[in-house]
């Protein structure tokens, strides 16, 4: 099979296209032959390496994937050749006190595709039978594949760790990438009012798209916890949702009293200074996540298929060109997801 690949960790540079062995399906394991895959900012740190990140090598980034079922390991019941379906990349055991709970996320020997095993940049991948679910006829492979992380992600942050209920205020702290685009639309579907900082015009527009009551641009504003805070009528929101980790001193000043903070990542550093004051002064709740359960998988991505939620779709690259999706996430140039395109 033909897949993106590299052998050391670096800059874009380290990734080649070239043939690599169709993997062979396991017992409990399906075969996927994709049509689509999508970008994430893990596959720009699984490529640039971390501190005691271990992998196998060659490795093939990418957890977001679509495309249709090649061929069943053992024991695999339910599936058929040539059904589409979509790949859910958080990977458990399934047999922990977590997996038990329905926890899968928390998982003892928890693993996600593209970081700790090989991923979606490929024309085939092999995953548990389980972590699949079915793509609805007449939807699009790119667009299944671009929902799958970003929506599974915010939806847990949200409505199963963050409680958001309706009336409520949020403010999510950029708004052009996927999880964050997931957010805002999560969040007004959840009836709650959002409010949305970002960097330039262009971003803020796609945040107003999105249905954001509130945008604050960030370049104009450098005291954002301020206009937030004149904006709600001197109160503060409920929720933040910060996934710079940088941002986090503004954020507690935006939070009500009680308010939460929820996170997913770090992409401006995962390490910075903070104000305890604020945290046990106002009460805060500071909520963090990683992808999401089984359970909430299903719940978003049959909202995805129905057309409730809508996910924001950037450039799309033939396979050979994962190099240039890279850099373009690298430089954050993209407006919604970065998708792949599998020959």
């Amino acid at each position: 099979m033909k897949a993106v690949l590299f052998y050391e960790h670096g800059e874009p540079e380290v990734l080649q296209y070239g043939d690599f062995a169709t993997p062979e399906p396991g017992p409990g394991q399906v075969l996927v032959r994709l049509k689509a895959a999508g970008l994430n900012r893990l596959d720009l740190w699984a490529r640039a390496g971390w501190p005691g990140i271990k992998l196998e090598y060659p490795h093939i980034p990418g957890a977001d994937g679509a495309g249709e079922v090649a061929a069943l390991g053992t024991g695999v019941e339910g599936w058929s050749p040539g059904e589409r379906v979509v790949i859910n990349s958080n990977i458990s055991c399934g047999h922990c006190e977590y997996c038990i709970a329905g926890q899968q996320n928390r998982c003892k020997n928890w693993e996600l595709l593209g970081e700790t095993r090989r991923g979606t940049y490929a024309q085939y991948v092999v995953v548990p039978a389980s972590n699949l679910y079915p793509i609805p006829e007449g939807f699009d492979d790119r667009t299944a594949a671009a929902a799958a992380l970003a929506y599974h992600t915010a939806w847990h942050s949200l409505i199963t760790r963050g409680a958001l209920r309706p009336g409520e205020s949020v403010l999510v702290v950029g708004s052009s990438g996927g999880v964050n685009s997931a957010s805002i639309q999560i969040a007004k579907l959840a009836g709650a009012r959002v409010y949305a900082l970002g960097s330039n015009a262009e971003k803020l527009a796609l945040a107003e798209s999105l249905g954001a009551d509130f945008l604050i641009d960030r370049s104009k504003e450098e005291d954002w916890s301020k206009t937030v805070y004149l904006l709600s009528g001197k109160q503060g929101v409920d929720v933040v949702v910060d996934n710079v980790g940088a941002t986090f001193p503004l954020s507690f000043r935006t939070a009500k009293r009680g308010g939460r903070i929820l996170t997913v990542g770090n992409t401006g550093g995962p390490k910075f200074e903070i104000d305890n004051r604020y945290i046990f002064g106002k009460h805060l709740s500071i909520l963090g996540s990683t992808m999401g359960t089984d359970r909430d998988f299903s719940t978003v991505m049959d909202l995805v298929f129905s057309g409730k939620l809508n996910p924001v779709m950037d450039r799309s690259f033939p396979l050979w060109e994962a190099k240039a999706a890279h850099e373009r996430l690298e430089h954050g140039e993209q407006l919604g997801k970065i998708t792949l395109e599998i020959p």
